[in-house]
């Protein structure tokens, strides 16, 4: 939304209310929301405010509905649960409750109303929507309230955002709380990964997902388990025979481990349970495996949310507040959904239908049309894991011969890529070749052949393990064209960022010089800042945000201990605003520079103004992020100065580089997912262009004699 649009909304709401609740099970993420609706609704002019206790508050209401300010939702925005709380209500589902929250509402001149919750909630919402002017005209009956006051308030609107760490409402990408579970569940396998090496062990690790597998789905991908049971796909007739036989086969090639992953509500064709414990004692009387079971339980739940959660719940709030003011007595009510990067509204009860229709498909065994209502995303996920879980003999042998090199800055998720590139280009019957040190070890020579389990364990390890430089092909070319010659490579996949890109153009215009460059040539985006033109994200930027976002995080709480002190911090990403402006929203920052949004003197003083007047609050501390390249004369230096002068005695001021830490770590459950479907995606597309090539010299043959 332009800076245009925003203004026009301001003082649009003047003269409304809005409220907002968080309903049922907690998500890391709500409290983002909730901040997000408070502080569009302030924007907007109008009054906000905090149902407490969920539906159960509004049944209540009295000190349960409270008036917010725009310091109500100060420094929220990193903390898991919901602070206004949550409850599940048996009142509300009675008309006698429903006609109390009415009242209450009514009360506080309320007729928008934001719920945050799973798709009960959200139909419980709908609900009271529909039966609201009934519910008027008995408290008019009941002489509770004017026929004048039933006129003012006469309808009500509802948009409503899924919390929910399962994933499972239909109708939007991700649900508020699920990135953060992911990261629960992949701290946990990393930790466990460690031991199970050390001692041989197998792990057999129970996560949520009662009915939903998304959880264990996508945690599986992310971890390279070596078996998954999800309630949406039990396993054949017979699995407990096949995955034994899979796990000896792994040991007997030198693995160490073994993880399998299993959903809570996981079923068999038959509907029986499959618990994790029958799991455990399976492998031990079948394999005499030593195997340890792990329920991970709340901790799913518990914790700081990741950036993506807190992205993802601010754009959602800030759209709900717009559809908010927007609506009418005719506007069905919605839900704000994710679609790819953007948020979208879609009619609130079509998304409830298609979630029903799930449980319904899985209730008569019909699991494929339950993974397909499940959505694109979540099929798709379904596919790549049962690809590159286990190796499978290739139809054909294809001899076609693909190099795989990362090139630029190391990004995590690279691994990743290569992981599944390798994984499905043996597959696919290639022979595929990795290159050591980007273009500079292509031109010397550093290619060796690599076979299915060569990548083993990659998917967790950050950094690039194939080693990456910045050396661009025009400085080597003779040397490039000479091994690509001697391996007889046929396609190459170059994986990074900017010099990648580059490099890649270079080799593409130098064909005409070399027939040999007259190959099959992919770019897979990987750089943290993410500054790299035909994709919303590239491989390690979400890694990186993340990085940033806990540093800041510390930094704000030792700012909020010190007491009238502003961190001044610097990101990285060149030229690009990306990773500041991201971690900007993730942690609540009072001001971020980038590059891309000019920003003078008089921008500078204004935000020192806006914090000599915050430390007069009860919040005395300040937040600055600057993109490392955002302004040629207003260096990190001149920032600290600058405030530092005009917060004397006031405030003082210190400075933080976050330099490269941005680019260490493992990777998040984000660009491990991400990193392995691009991989994936780029091996298919390689496969069929060379495949369409071949066909194509062929017939040329077959025509000239």
């Amino acid at each position: 939304m332009s800076a245009l649009d925003l203004e026009k909304l301001r003082m649009s709401g003047a003269g409304k209310a809005i409220a907002v609740l968080t309903s049922g099970g907690d998500a890391q993420g709500m409290n983002a929301a909730v901040r997000a609706v408070t502080r569009m609704g302030i924007y907007v002019g109008a009054n906000v405010f905090h149902i407490y206790e969920g539906y159960e508050g509004l049944v209540e209401g009295g000190d349960c509905i409270k008036q917010a300010s725009w310091l109500s939702v100060s420094n929220i925005i990193q903390l898991g649960g919901t602070i206004i709380g949550s409850a599940r209500c048996k009142a509300f589902t009675t008309h006698e409750g429903r006609l109390s929250a009415a009242f209450n509402l009514v009360q506080h001149g309320i007729t928008n109303l934001c719920v945050i919750g799973g798709d009960g909630s959200l139909t419980g919402a709908n609900i009271f929507r529909k039966e609201w002017g009934g519910l008027l005209e008995e408290l008019v009956k009941e002489e509770k309230i004017t026929e004048d006051v039933a006129a003012k308030y006469s309808h009500l609107n509802i948009v409503g955002l899924v919390g929910s760490i399962d994933n499972d409402f239909c109708g939007t990408d991700m649900t508020i709380g699920t990135d953060s579970a992911l990261h629960r569940i992949m701290e946990v396998i990393d930790a466990i990964t460690t031991t199970a090496q050390s001692h041989q062990r197998t792990f057999v690790l129970e996560v949520m997902g009662r009915h939903c597998g998304y959880l264990a789905l996508v945690s599986a991908l992310a971890s390279g388990a070596d078996w998954l049971f999800i309630p949406e796909s039990p396993p054949e007739e017979g699995w407990e025979d096949i995955m034994c036989s899979r796990l000896g086969e792994g040991r007997s090639r030198g693995s160490r481990l073994n993880i399998i992953i299993i959903a809570e509500g996981a079923i068999d064709q038959n509907g029986e349970p499959i618990t994790s414990n029958y799991v455990k004692e399976l492998v031990v009387q079948r394999l005499g495996f030593d195997t340890r079971v792990t329920v991970l339980g709340h901790v799913q739940r518990g914790g700081t949310p990741s950036a993506f959660d807190r992205v993802l719940s601010s754009k959602m709030g800030m759209e709900a507040v717009i559809a908010l003011m927007e609506a009418n007595a005719d506007t069905p009510a919605c839900v704000v959904s994710l679609s790819g990067n953007q948020s979208v509204r879609l009619p609130l009860m079509e998304c409830v239908q298609v979630t029903k229709d799930v449980q319904k498909a899985m209730k008569e065994k019909k699991f494929e049309e339950a993974i397909q209502l499940r959505g694109r995303s979540f099929e798709n996920n379904w596919n790549i894991y049962k690809l590159l879980a286990h190796q499978k003999p290739s139809e054909e042998k294809s001899n076609f011969n693909i190099a795989i090199l990362n090139v630029g800055a190391p990004a995590a998720g690279m691994n990743a890529a290569v992981r599944s590139a390798v994984r499905i280009g043996i597959s696919e019957g290639h022979n595929i070749y990795t290159v050591n040190d980007g273009f500079e070890g292509l031109s010397k020579g550093q290619i060796n052949e690599v076979s299915w389990h060569d990548v083993a364990g990659w998917l967790g390890r950050g950094g690039s393990m194939l080693g990456t430089k910045r050396t661009i092909p025009k400085t080597c070319m003779k040397n490039i064209v000479e091994n690509i010659r001697k391996y007889n490579i046929h396609a190459l996949l170059v994986i990074g960022g900017f010099e990648a890109y580059e490099g890649v153009l270079q080799l593409v215009e130098a064909r005409e010089h070399y027939e040999e460059l007259c190959i099959i040539m992919c770019v897979i985006p990987a750089t943290i800042s993410n500054n790299v033109p035909g994709t919303d994200f590239s491989i390690g930027s979400d890694t990186a945000v993340n990085a940033a976002m806990e540093s800041c995080d510390r930094i704000k709480q030792s700012a909020s201990g010190t007491k009238r002190r502003v961190f001044i911090v610097e990101t990285m990403g060149g030229y690009c605003g990306y990773l500041a402006t991201v971690a900007g929203i993730a942690v609540g920052a009072d001001a971020a520079y980038i590059y891309e949004d000019t920003f003078n003197i008089h921008d500078l003083k204004s935000n020192v103004e806006h914090l000599t007047e915050k430390m007069k609050t009860d919040i005395q501390r300040g937040l600055v992020l600057r993109n490392e390249k955002c302004h040629e004369y207003y260096t990190t230096d001149f920032l600290y100065n600058l405030y530092s002068a005009e917060g004397k005695d006031i405030f003082d001021c210190r400075t933080n580089v976050l330099g490269h830490l941005q680019q260490g770590g493992a990777p998040t459950p984000f660009d491990r997912n991400y990193g392995t479907k691009l991989g994936v995606k780029a091996m298919v597309w390689i496969s069929e262009k060379l495949r369409e090539s071949y066909r194509r010299d062929q017939s040329t043959k077959t025509s000239v004699v």
